[in-house]
Protein backbone atom coordinates (compact mmCIF):
# COMPACT_ATOMS: atom_id res chain seq x y z
CA UNK A 1 0.00 0.00 0.00
CA UNK A 2 1.16 3.28 -0.93
CA UNK A 3 1.13 6.45 1.10
CA UNK A 4 -1.41 7.94 -0.96
CA UNK A 5 -3.56 4.74 -1.49
CA UNK A 6 -6.88 6.05 0.22
CA UNK A 7 -7.87 4.29 3.12
CA UNK A 8 -11.46 5.23 4.98
CA UNK A 9 -11.57 3.83 8.29
CA UNK A 10 -14.71 3.66 10.30
CA UNK A 11 -14.72 3.14 14.52
CA UNK A 12 -18.16 3.51 16.81
CA UNK A 13 -17.50 3.80 20.37
CA UNK A 14 -19.43 3.44 23.40
CA UNK A 15 -20.17 6.87 24.21
CA UNK A 16 -22.05 7.25 20.37
CA UNK A 17 -19.54 8.96 18.40
CA UNK A 18 -18.44 7.16 15.51
CA UNK A 19 -14.69 8.39 14.13
CA UNK A 20 -14.46 8.21 10.56
CA UNK A 21 -10.42 8.28 9.54
CA UNK A 22 -9.66 9.30 6.35
CA UNK A 23 -6.01 8.56 5.01
CA UNK A 24 -3.80 9.16 1.85
CA UNK A 25 -4.80 11.10 -1.27
CA UNK A 26 -9.21 11.72 -2.34
CA UNK A 27 -8.94 12.80 -5.55
CA UNK A 28 -10.77 11.57 -9.23
CA UNK A 29 -8.12 8.68 -9.13
CA UNK A 30 -9.43 6.99 -5.67
CA UNK A 31 -12.60 5.66 -4.57
CA UNK A 32 -14.52 8.86 -3.13
CA UNK A 33 -17.76 6.05 -2.78
CA UNK A 34 -16.02 4.82 0.03
CA UNK A 35 -16.09 8.11 1.90
CA UNK A 36 -20.00 8.84 1.01
CA UNK A 37 -20.70 5.22 1.78
CA UNK A 38 -18.82 5.33 5.36
CA UNK A 39 -20.88 9.44 5.88
CA UNK A 40 -23.77 8.14 5.24
CA UNK A 41 -23.81 4.83 7.10
CA UNK A 42 -23.23 7.35 10.15
CA UNK A 43 -25.89 9.47 9.48
CA UNK A 44 -28.33 6.68 9.13
CA UNK A 45 -27.30 4.95 12.40
CA UNK A 46 -28.20 8.64 14.22
CA UNK A 47 -24.80 8.29 16.49
CA UNK A 48 -24.60 11.69 18.75
CA UNK A 49 -21.84 12.98 16.78
CA UNK A 50 -19.69 11.88 13.69
CA UNK A 51 -16.14 13.00 13.11
CA UNK A 52 -14.10 12.76 10.26
CA UNK A 53 -10.50 12.64 10.56
CA UNK A 54 -8.50 14.56 7.76
CA UNK A 55 -5.29 14.41 9.42
CA UNK A 56 -3.82 11.36 7.13
CA UNK A 57 -5.72 13.59 4.33
CA UNK A 58 -2.36 14.25 2.26
CA UNK A 59 -4.32 16.00 -0.66
CA UNK A 60 -7.85 16.19 -1.34
CA UNK A 61 -9.82 17.45 -4.42
CA UNK A 62 -13.37 18.18 -5.59
CA UNK A 63 -14.44 14.76 -5.10
CA UNK A 64 -12.92 14.74 -1.46
CA UNK A 65 -15.31 18.31 -1.11
CA UNK A 66 -18.29 16.54 -2.84
CA UNK A 67 -18.12 13.39 -0.58
CA UNK A 68 -17.92 15.95 2.49
CA UNK A 69 -20.95 18.05 1.09
CA UNK A 70 -23.04 14.99 0.52
CA UNK A 71 -22.31 14.19 4.10
CA UNK A 72 -23.36 17.11 5.43
CA UNK A 73 -26.37 16.91 4.26
CA UNK A 74 -26.93 13.43 5.41
CA UNK A 75 -25.98 14.14 8.68
CA UNK A 76 -28.23 17.78 8.87
CA UNK A 77 -31.52 15.07 8.02
CA UNK A 78 -30.98 13.00 10.54
CA UNK A 79 -29.97 15.63 12.70
CA UNK A 80 -26.67 14.68 13.84
CA UNK A 81 -23.31 16.69 13.94
CA UNK A 82 -20.54 16.29 11.34
CA UNK A 83 -17.35 17.81 12.73
CA UNK A 84 -14.29 17.49 10.61
CA UNK A 85 -11.09 17.06 12.74
CA UNK A 86 -7.36 17.93 11.84
CA UNK A 87 -4.83 19.02 12.10
CA UNK A 88 -5.34 19.43 8.45
CA UNK A 89 -2.59 19.34 5.61
CA UNK A 90 -2.64 22.65 3.94
CA UNK A 91 -3.21 21.30 0.84
CA UNK A 92 -6.85 20.08 2.17
CA UNK A 93 -7.33 23.47 3.89
CA UNK A 94 -6.51 24.97 0.72
CA UNK A 95 -9.22 23.21 -0.73
CA UNK A 96 -12.25 24.65 1.94
CA UNK A 97 -10.30 28.48 1.01
CA UNK A 98 -10.37 28.50 -2.23
CA UNK A 99 -13.97 26.53 -2.63
CA UNK A 100 -15.52 28.75 0.15
CA UNK A 101 -16.35 26.50 1.74
CA UNK A 102 -15.13 26.75 5.00
CA UNK A 103 -18.45 28.02 6.47
CA UNK A 104 -20.34 24.83 5.56
CA UNK A 105 -18.33 22.80 7.94
CA UNK A 106 -17.68 23.01 11.56
CA UNK A 107 -13.42 21.83 12.16
CA UNK A 108 -11.84 20.62 15.17
CA UNK A 109 -8.46 21.17 15.58
CA UNK A 110 -8.07 17.74 16.91
CA UNK A 111 -10.07 14.50 17.13
CA UNK A 112 -10.19 15.32 20.99
CA UNK A 113 -11.57 18.53 20.13
CA UNK A 114 -13.97 17.39 17.84
CA UNK A 115 -15.70 14.86 20.32
CA UNK A 116 -16.82 17.13 22.65
CA UNK A 117 -17.31 20.39 21.01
Amino acid sequence: MSSDELVVAVEPSADGVVLISVRGSLDGWSDGDRLVDALTKAAEDRGRRTVVDLSGLTFADSTALHALLHGRRSHAAAGVPLVLAGPMNVKVLRLFEVTGTQEAFQFASSVEQARTC
